[in-house]
C-alpha cells in the first residue's frame, strides 16, 4: 500500500533518473542521485549555450563586419602571398638565412589570418561548430601564434650575429642551421598545445566531442588547470623573447655608435621586431581588455569584441610586409614587379 500510495510522488524524479514506473522504488540509490545531478548539469550547460546564442548581430551589421574582415584579410594575404612568391622565384632570397626566417614569419601570418577569418565567418554563418573541427582550427591558430614571437627572437639574434660577429656570420647562420631552428620552433609550439589536447581527450566525455560549441579556447579546452598552464607558458615565452630582444638591441646599439649604416639599419630592424612583439602580446591580454571595455560599455559588447579582435588579430599582420617588403631594397625591387604585375622591375628602382 505504501508503494502504491507514494509512487506518484516519484514520477517527476523518474524523468531525470530515466526510471520507468514499473521499476520505481521509494528507496533511491546513490547512483541514481549522481545521475540526477548529471542530468541537471547537462541542462545547465544547455541553458548557458542558449543564452550565448542570444548575443548575435542583426543580419546587416553581421554582413558589414564580415565584409570588412574578409577584405582586410585578403589584402594582407595577397601582399604576403606576393612576398612568398617572390621568395620562391629567386635564389637570392631562398638561399639567404635572413630571408628564410622572414618568410617563415610571413607564412605564420597567413595561417593566422586564414584561421581568424574562417572562425569569424563561420561563427556568424552557423554560429556553432563541431568540437573536433573547432579543435583543429584552434590548434593551428595557437601554434602559429606561438611561432611568431620565437621567430622574431631568432631574427633578432641573426641581426646581432651579422653586426657583432661579421666574420662568423656565414658559418653560424647557414640555411641548414636556420632550417633546424625553424623545426625546433614548430616542435616547441606543438609541445605547448599538445598536452592541452591530450588532457581534454582524457577528461571529456564522448558526447562532448559529438556536440557543437561556439568555437573559443575557453569553450573547447574547458578544464580550469589548462588556463593556468596557458598563462604560465605564455609568460615564460614572452619573458625569454623580450630578454633576447633587449640584449640584442643594446649590443647592436653599441656597435651602431661607429656610425655604420648596416648597424643602424639592424638596430631599427630589432626595434620593429620589438614593436611587432608588443602587438603580439595584445593577444595575451585579449580577455582582460575585452572584459574591461564591456564592463564600461555593456551595451556595445558585440562591437567591442569585433573591434578588439581586428586590432589584435588582423592589423599586426601588416607589420611583416613593412619590415622587409618595403624597407629592404632587394625585396622591394622584385615585390613591386609581382605586386603590380610590372614587367620591368628596375624601372621602379631607378625612379
Amino acid at each position: 500500500m505504501f508503494q502504491i500510495r507514494n509512487a506518484h510522488r516519484y514520477q517527476h524524479f523518474a524523468v531525470f533518473l530515466k526510471l520507468t514506473p514499473s521499476v520505481l522504488q521509494p528507496a533511491i540509490t546513490i547512483n541514481d542521485v549522481y545521475r540526477f545531478f548529471g542530468q541537471l548539469k547537462n541542462l545547465s550547460n544547455a541553458a548557458m549555450n542558449l543564452t550565448t546564442v542570444m548575443y548575435r548581430d542583426p543580419l546587416n551589421i553581421a554582413i558589414v563586419k564580415n565584409v570588412i574582415t574578409v577584405v582586410l584579410s585578403i589584402a594582407i594575404i595577397y601582399v604576403n602571398g606576393t612576398l612568398l612568391h617572390t621568395f620562391k622565384k629567386h635564389e637570392v632570397f631562398n638561399t639567404n638565412p635572413r630571408y628564410i626566417l622572414y618568410i617563415h614569419l610571413v607564412i605564420n601570418d597567413i595561417l593566422l589570418l586564414i584561421m581568424f577569418t574562417l572562425l569569424q565567418v563561420l561563427s556568424y554563418a552557423i554560429f556553432t561548430l563541431h568540437v573536433p573541427f573547432c579543435i583543429i582550427l584552434l590548434v593551428i591558430a595557437i601554434i602559429s601564434s606561438l611561432n611568431t614571437p620565437m621567430t622574431l627572437a631568432v631574427m633578432a639574434v641573426e641581426c646581432y650575429v651579422a653586426i657583432c660577429f661579421p666574420l662568423q656570420h656565414s658559418q653560424i647562420c647557414t640555411v641548414k642551421n636556420v632550417t633546424v631552428v625553424i623545426t625546433v620552433i614548430w616542435v616547441l609550439s606543438s609541445l605547448t598545445i599538445l598536452p592541452d589536447l591530450f588532457t581534454i581527450l582524457a577528461t571529456e566525455s564522448r558526447d562532448f566531442f559529438h556536440s557543437r560549441v561556439f568555437c573559443l579556447w575557453k569553450t573547447t579546452f574547458r578544464p580550469p588547470e589548462l588556463e593556468k598552464k596557458r598563462d604560465i607558458s605564455n609568460i615564460v615565452f614572452l619573458v625569454i623573447v623580450w630578454l633576447i630582444l633587449v640584449y640584442t638591441y643594446f649590443r647592436i646599439l653599441f656597435a651602431a655608435q661607429a656610425a655604420a649604416a648596416n648597424a643602424r639599419k639592424a638596430r631599427n630592424t630589432v626595434l620593429l621586431h620589438g614593436f611587432q612583439l608588443l602587438l603580439c602580446m595584445l593577444n595575451y591580454v585579449y580577455d582582460l581588455l575585452l572584459n574591461g571595455l564591456t564592463s564600461l560599455f555593456p551595451k556595445g559588447v558585440l562591437t567591442i569584441r569585433y573591434t578588439v579582435s581586428i586590432l589584435i588579430h588582423v592589423l599586426p599582420r601588416i607589420i611583416s610586409p613593412v619590415v622587409y617588403g618595403i624597407r629592404d631594397k632587394m625585396f622591394r625591387k622584385y615585390l613591386k614587379k609581382y605586386l603590380f604585375h610590372t614587367k620591368n622591375a628596375n624601372a621602379f628602382v631607378h625612379r
